[in-house]
């Protein structure tokens, strides 16, 4: 098997990542100021390579924040209609988060080489290798930046965020990020928007591969040290 997926341009130096997310106001979303995103970003440009992804967590900044934000040939991004509970997908146990409200992901690949694989099949894998599954708000993050990562046969699955359901037990839904094809109850309007949705945890789908990084870390902000 390919240990990483077809190549992808080069992700932007965390401090130019700052300045799109400044734009789309993420950062008032996750209740940062612009001159904090900056400074964080602004010390990470050092050790970071081109498959350096900037995130913020979660908790600053939901999937249902943050979906509408998508955007592809003029039209938003938005989340399934039957995933009003997206917000409850929690990192798995697996995912080492940084409890910070900005981090940096690693080594981000999508996963092409596990197109047909179900999320079952790939969890094990990818773990295998050395990596940790994307989350739902990292996919997103990635796509804000660089659309192009989502394309027609080649989208993704961020099978490291799950729902745990009151028995522990994970919900059998995992989150991908994909293009609509404006059918069901998505709506004609929704066709090649960019879309936030499920699906079984045991099912394979040809177009879908595994998003995930090398690692999750917390730069600090160096203009603090004396």
């Amino acid at each position: 098997m390919p240990e990483t997926s077809t190549v992808l341009p080069a992700l932007p130096a965390p401090s130019a990542q700052a300045e799109r997310l400044i734009e789309l106001g993420v950062h008032g979303i996750a209740g940062l100021s612009a001159g904090e995103l900056r400074a964080f970003a602004g010390s990470a440009d050092a050790s970071a390579d081109e498959g350096t992804l900037l995130a913020v967590h979660p908790g600053r900044a939901p999937a249902s924040a943050l979906a509408p934000l998508l955007s592809r040939n003029g039209k938003p991004g938005f989340v399934v209609t039957d995933m009003s509970d997206v917000d409850l997908f929690a990192p798995l146990d697996i995912v080492a988060l940084p409890d910070a409200p900005l981090y940096l992901v690693t080594g981000v690949d999508r996963g092409d080489e596990m197109a047909n694989w179900s999320p079952d099949e790939a969890l094990p894998a990818l773990t295998g290798r050395d990596r940790t599954p994307m989350l739902l708000t990292e996919g997103i993050a990635w796509v804000l930046q660089q659309p192009e990562v989502l394309e027609r046969n080649h989208c993704f699955m961020t099978i490291g965020s799950r729902l745990r359901k009151a028995n522990s037990a994970l919900d059998a839904r995992t989150p991908a990020l994909w293009i609509s094809n404006g059918t069901g109850r998505d709506g004609r309007e929704r066709r090649d928007a960019p879309k936030v949705g499920w699906c079984w945890a045991g099912n394979r789908h040809t177009w879908l591969g595994f998003a995930s990084g090398t690692a999750r870390s917390v730069i600090p902000d160096r203009s603090e040290e004396g």
